[in-house]
């Protein structure tokens, strides 16, 4: 939800035209993230001026008013600091003004592009308006840069960390930010609370090193260092409000050199630092990359790179490392392929192999999760599991849970983050949280894993981005390996997930003798998941077919599944309605006869997951229940099944494979019939009206 990135060159040489490209080309990598507007600011072209273009719409619709501006584009900046944001409104409706940047005043003293809610914006309001400050937009995040030009005016000697270390001191919420001033030219502030951010850094030589160091305020200034900072305080109506140089004279701070961007005679190396919510919006420039970890302040300047956080070491590493990104920029591409969406469809017979690779030993019956090694046997002690998670990903824990429960007889339950957080349900120090999240930033997962920390539980995150908050903050977990995930509705994570998950199952279970055969059962059934999707790939253009020929102007349909398809029918229906804009009730087969049965005719489109399992006979009531009443459902079931007549109803064959795997392919078709849905309709089925990528807010 709403996309950053910010450009700082040092030492390199640009003109204004490549600053705007950069920016804007960042922007639109992130599109996929979903988003209103767009915007950015650039410095001018005197001192203290700054160019700031903001626009409704499309990312391109911001490009045409820039080159309808017509800026000097050959002016060259060899030292320079740009920020640009694309936003998904939550405090406004979507406008020019309250679109980022924000601005301190009209001449733009600070800016400030901002992803999350600042929760106490309302009262940082009402006392910046007391000090005579006036608000032109509607959001919350407008309190940031005009809180930072009335503490610099209060203070106008302040350096820019410690500016950055007293603003931030005062804002509750989630929040990851870059903040630029004309009173510090070419410097770019950096401060995540919740909300991702990642730095890539390139260089001509190579970095004397492959960290940055933490710094960090000293707990006992000196006398007159603490008499000087008390008389600076001063108390206001929001309580603690600090309203002067609050963060400490800058003797209070370790310095380190920024060793990584010195050369050996201690100059700093000619450097561009690239900052974004997402590394996909990276790679093209450098693989070179940095995580910023929560309560994490970067000051980028001089061509230096310092983190520094607000209170002494909390367990958290003293150093930041620089990574090397392993996205590659065809990975992010779309190559031949219509939409993203379409595109981690067909790659999921990659995604899947991808996930198990070095881990499932079928020859040997063997599971191997190593971020999972020093607290296995822990979790197997544990008087309960607990699965949180949202949309896509809770029901990719719905789909496990019975196979869990099987494997290792440990009580299971599954919560939707939003209703365990409104719940605060007894979480006990023999409990193990598991936290599955394509994204690892989702906002009620991390709050709901927050607290679930509080109480002393074990937490396992189930994540698909590296460096992401689920994945530094739970105490270990899965990456899924899906490779990246462009499109909103998630495909591939989500059998990814499903296979993640199962193959901790299988971990958990190992010491159990008597689970040995069902063990091996799955293991070979997980080794031929990659043919079987393979299989169902090829049914493509069959359901485009079915999709025009069955529901063109239909306005909702039923699916229906039972026991583990249940899941299956869930995310089937979300797929469908959030691409397709189709209403799409998921249904338990068992619950048809309580009230559903009602909606049943000849004209109401019905989907039903019929594949062979242990309680197909039940599942076959619902069958005759449906045809008896008039209606002729679309059957997802294993190829040449008897039971199924042409003439009472329509077939998409599945290969069949072991029962607690078979909604790994029973869901394909379900993806590709919302797929063809939104593409009849002319849908947008990359970024789908009102929904992003990561939820970051509540």
């Amino acid at each position: 939800m709403c996309g950053i990135f910010g450009y700082v060159n040092y030492l390199v040489e640009r003109d204004r035209k490549y600053i705007l490209d950069t920016l804007v080309n960042g922007l639109a990598r992130l599109e996929y993230r979903g988003y209103d507007s767009a915007g950015l600011a650039v410095d001018g072209d005197k001192k203290n001026e700054v160019f700031a273009y903001k626009e409704v719409g499309k990312v391109v619709k911001l490009k045409e008013l820039i080159e309808e501006s017509k800026p000097d584009l050959t002016k060259v900046f060899d030292s320079h600091a740009g920020i640009a944001h694309t936003r998904w409104a939550t405090h406004g409706t979507p406008s020019r003004l309250n679109c980022h940047p924000h601005r301190s005043d009209p001449a733009w003293e600070f800016s400030v592009v901002h992803n999350g809610i600042i929760t106490n914006y309302k009262e940082l309001r009402t006392l910046l308006e007391s000090k005579g400050f006036k608000f032109e937009t509607e959001t919350d995040t407008e309190v940031i840069p005009k809180l930072a030009k009335y503490l610099f005016e209060t203070n106008p000697s302040i350096g820019f960390t410690d500016l950055a270390k007293a603003v931030i001191k005062e804002l509750q919420g989630a929040f990851g930010l870059l903040m630029k001033s004309i009173h510090y030219p070419h410097e770019v502030i950096a401060a995540r609370k919740g909300s991702p951010l990642v730095i890539g850094v390139r260089t001509d030589k190579p970095m004397k090193v492959d960290f940055v160091d933490v710094e960090y305020a000293e707990d006992t200034p000196l006398p007159a260092e603490q008499a000087s900072q008390n008389a600076a305080l001063k108390k206001s109506s929001v309580g603690n409000f600090l309203s002067a140089g609050t963060a400490a004279d800058k003797s209070l701070l370790r310095r380190s050199q920024s060793r990584a961007f010195m050369t050996d005679d201690g100059v700093p190396l000619p450097t561009e630092f690239y900052l974004s919510s997402d590394p996909s919006a990276i790679i093209e420039h450098t693989k070179k990359v940095m995580y910023l970890e929560d309560d994490d302040i970067a000051h980028i300047h001089e061509g230096s790179l310092n983190i520094h956080r607000l209170t002494k070491s909390d367990g958290s590493p003293n150093v930041r490392t620089i990574q090397t990104l392993e996205l590659e920029l065809q990975e992010i591409m779309k190559g031949k392929f219509d939409h993203f969406m379409q595109k981690e469809i067909f790659e999921q017979p990659e995604s899947v192999i991808n996930t198990m690779r070095g881990r499932l030993d079928i020859e040997n019956k063997k599971v191997t999760l190593g971020g999972l090694r020093s607290y296995i046997e822990t979790i197997r002690r544990c008087r309960r599991v607990i699965f949180i998670a949202c949309g896509t990903s809770y029901h990719s824990c719905m789909a496990v849970r019975g196979i869990f429960e099987e494997l290792t007889e440990i009580p299971i339950t599954v919560e939707l983050a939003s209703d365990f957080l409104d719940r605060q349900p007894p979480v006990f120090r023999d409990d193990t949280c598991i936290f599955a999240s394509q994204s690892g930033e989702t906002a009620d997962s991390l709050m709901a894993l927050r607290y679930c920390l509080e109480r002393g539980a074990l937490t396992v995150g189930v994540v698909n981005v590296v460096g992401s908050s689920i994945s530094l903050l739970t105490h270990c977990g899965v990456h899924v390996n899906a490779g990246p995930e462009i499109g909103v509705a998630s495909t591939k994570a989500y059998t990814s997930q499903f296979i993640a998950m199962v193959m901790v199952a299988l971990s958990l279970s190992e010491d159990r003798a008597s689970k040995a055969a069902r063990r091996e059962e799955i293991m070979v059934g997980l080794g031929g998941i990659s043919a079987h999707i393979k299989e169902i790939l090829k049914l493509d253009q069959p359901i485009k077919e079915l999709c025009a020929r069955t529901f063109q102007g239909q306005n909702s349909l039923l699916l229906l599944g039972r026991g583990s398809q249940f899941s299956t029918a869930l995310e089937g229906a979300l797929k469908i309605k959030e691409i397709s804009y189709l209403h799409c009730e998921a249904v338990m087969s068992g619950e048809l006869k309580h009230g559903v049965l009602a909606l049943v005719d000849e004209n109401l489109p019905i989907i039903m997951i019929l594949t062979r399992d242990n309680i197909f006979a039940k599942s076959l009531n619902a069958y005759q229940q449906i045809i008896a009443r008039a209606g002729k459902p679309i059957i997802i079931c294993n190829p040449n099944d008897s039971e199924f007549h042409e003439d009472k109803c329509e077939k998409i064959e599945i290969p069949k494979t072991v029962d607690c795997l078979q909604g790994l392919l029973n869901v394909i078709p379900l993806q590709l019939m919302a797929y063809w849905l939104a593409v009849a309709e002319g849908l947008n089925v990359d970024m789908p009206r009102n929904l992003a990528k990561s939820v970051t807010v509540e």
